[in-house]
């Protein structure tokens, strides 16, 4: 276990996740902090506070629910014609819906965020809290919306690492926890970070959406898929390292270069 998280591609996974796992979590913070903004003063860091560590803890629940799921490598019904073989497996099906959904929720939320940003905080703005409870409530609530596509990416960003997926299964609970510390020790921060670039969230965005294609890709991998006797091969992870890596590069000196020009005015 040691060996494996001390690995190049276990550190390369954790590092690129726990990135991830934050720039999801940036929507989290926003919205719980609009929940609990609604409560008396004294009692709105304890709410914000509480419904990041029930993040926490759905995650890891889902962790382990997902992790199961994935388990399940044995094909239960195959097809198989002159031209198209395909071995369904529990494993493929959740990789190829989970592809699916991060393409579609990511495209989504970038086209929301462009077209219309405040959408989804005036809805929750919209909602009547009173008590803390009530705050809690509607956190969890939220909590298990973004939990989705964080529990997703983990999966797409750590499947394959190793052959006993209970390894995979610690490294995401091990992102998710460091995430999670971060966004509690410096939630205010980060916010005004995002909100002054928030170019850094359409990229998280789009990095999803090369995770969503992955596992689709890793799905038919998995199930032996062939057309017309050509077999479809997994992507290695080390091209979306490197995308990820080089778009983040980009950005940086986007950054530098617009700090020289205010500085020049």
């Amino acid at each position: 276990m040691i060996d494996f998280l001390l690995s190049g591609d276990a550190i390369m996974a954790l590092l690129t996740l726990t990135f991830l796992e934050i720039i999801l979590g940036i929507d989290n913070i926003v919205f719980i902090s609009i929940a609990a903004n609604k409560l008396p003063e004294h009692q709105r860091a304890k709410a914000t506070n509480i419904g990041l560590l029930l993040a926490m803890v759905q995650r890891i629940v889902l962790l382990f629910f997902v992790s199961f799921l994935i388990g399940l490598k044995k094909p239960f019904y195959t097809i198989d014609t002159d031209w198209l073989y395909i071995g369904i497996s529990g494993q493929a099906i959740i990789l190829f819906i989970g592809g699916l959904f991060l393409i579609y929720k990511s495209t989504s939320e970038i086209r929301e965020k462009v077209e219309s940003p405040e959408h989804d905080e005036n809805q929750v703005k919209g909602k009547k809290i009173t008590s803390l409870s009530q705050a809690i409530t509607q956190i969890v609530i939220i909590d298990f919306i973004f939990s989705i596509d964080s529990i997703l990416t983990a999966v797409g960003m750590t499947n394959g690492l190793h052959p006993n997926h209970n390894y995979a299964l610690v490294l995401m609970i091990i992102a998710v926890v460091i995430s999670i510390i971060i966004m509690i020790v410096f939630a205010n921060p980060i916010r005004k970070f995002i909100n002054e670039h928030p170019s850094m969230q359409i990229l998280g965005l789009a990095f999803l959406i090369l995770i969503g294609f992955m596992l689709i890709t890793e799905a038919a991998h998995l199930s032996e898929t062939s057309f017309f006797d050509q077999t479809v091969g997994a992507i290695p992870k080390g091209y979306l390292y490197f995308a990820i890596a080089f778009s983040l590069f980009v950005e940086f000196l986007n950054f530098r270069i617009q700090k020289k020009k205010l500085k020049a005015k």
